[in-house]
């Protein structure tokens, strides 16, 4: 009695997908930074939150590239050799290098992607409600208007405002567009600053200094990466710096309009799971995170002399003292 009942129990905590062993999941990252690191957190936590148990039912392999982009393609390619039931691409370097190693080398492979501003632009796919490949995912596409009002909404009214981008990424340019725009239907100056690395960053940074009056940083993965590098020039200068994410606010910057990129890692992980289980890729719209919140950092706005108007604080989401 004992042996059936042990078997019995046995039967029960076995998973179909454990009968042919844990599915794989490899996971690309462009690069560690707060917001990207929280997104994998989330696509982990998504996937167990659908059923699937980390280390029995599935297996992840998290892989970073180091903003290397010969990396990435290096990273693919062993997911390739491994194996991978499903990969996964964080952020549009990773997301590519993966499609496009795996276009070639085992097309029938789910490839999902996450925080991805612009897939069409980056041409993962070309049409966003049916991918018609094997290729969808979670996209980061920001209200870039709505969260560079912000620097407005604080009480500033700059002639200058100054970004710093990665001329390289897809997602930086397509972004860079966006805020051009935003700036000049305020007619205010939009001051560029391109580089290719994050040691290019102070460098950039310091070229900016006498020349805006704020700085407005996208979700560019090289700049946030690097982004003490920004607040060390810019907090000694006194010059507010906006973000595209909250999870920057909380490292010194002043204040963001932002996704909580847990949450938008663990859309993505609840759409891995849905694949895993049988949905198709080609028949899943790219999906997108609309909600925004409201950061402020008050010990930054003392350090650097800057009065947050009352109602911002009152409205914010979050208050950093």
């Amino acid at each position: 009695m004992k042996r059936i009942i042990v078997f019995l129990l046995s039967l029960a905590c076995f998973s179909a997908y454990a009968a042919g062993g844990p599915k794989q999941i490899g996971i690309s990252q462009i690069v560690a930074h707060p917001a990207l690191d929280l997104v994998q957190k989330g696509i982990i936590d998504g996937v167990e939150k659908c059923g699937l148990k980390n280390g029995k039912d599935v297996v992840f392999d998290v892989q970073l590239a180091n903003g290397n982009m010969v990396t990435a393609g290096q990273i693919a390619d062993k997911f390739i050799g491994a194996k991978k039931d499903l990969v996964v691409g964080i952020a549009t370097p990773t997301a590519l290098a993966l499609a496009s190693a795996y276009m070639k080398g085992s097309p029938k492979t789910p490839v999902i992607f996450s925080a991805v501003t612009d897939p069409v632009g980056a041409k993962l796919l070309k049409d966003i409600r049916k991918p018609g490949g094997n290729i969808t995912g979670v996209s980061d596409l920001l209200p870039i208007d709505t969260q560079f009002q912000l620097i407005f909404d604080m009480g500033l009214k700059p002639k200058a405002v100054g970004i710093i981008y990665n001329a390289g990424e897809q997602n930086s340019r397509s972004q860079l567009e966006l805020t051009k725009k935003a700036a000049a239907l305020r007619k205010v100056k939009l001051v560029e600053r391109a580089i290719a690395s994050s040691a290019d960053v102070a460098a950039a940074t310091n070229g900016l200094m006498g020349q805006v009056d704020a700085i407005f940083i996208t979700t560019d993965n090289t700049v946030v990466s690097a982004l003490e590098s920004v607040l060390k020039v810019a907090n000694a200068n006194k010059i507010p710096v906006f973000m595209s994410d909250t999870d920057s606010v909380k490292r010194g910057a002043l204040a963001a309009r932002g996704f909580d990129y847990y949450k938008h890692g663990l859309q993505t992980g609840a759409m891995v799971c849905r694949v895993l289980k049988g949905a198709k890729p080609s028949e899943t719209p790219v999906e997108f995170q609309k909600d925004l919140q409201l950061v402020i950092n008050a010990k930054t706005a003392a350090m650097i002399g800057f009065k947050v108007p009352a109602v911002m604080l009152k409205n914010a989401d979050k208050v950093i003292k």
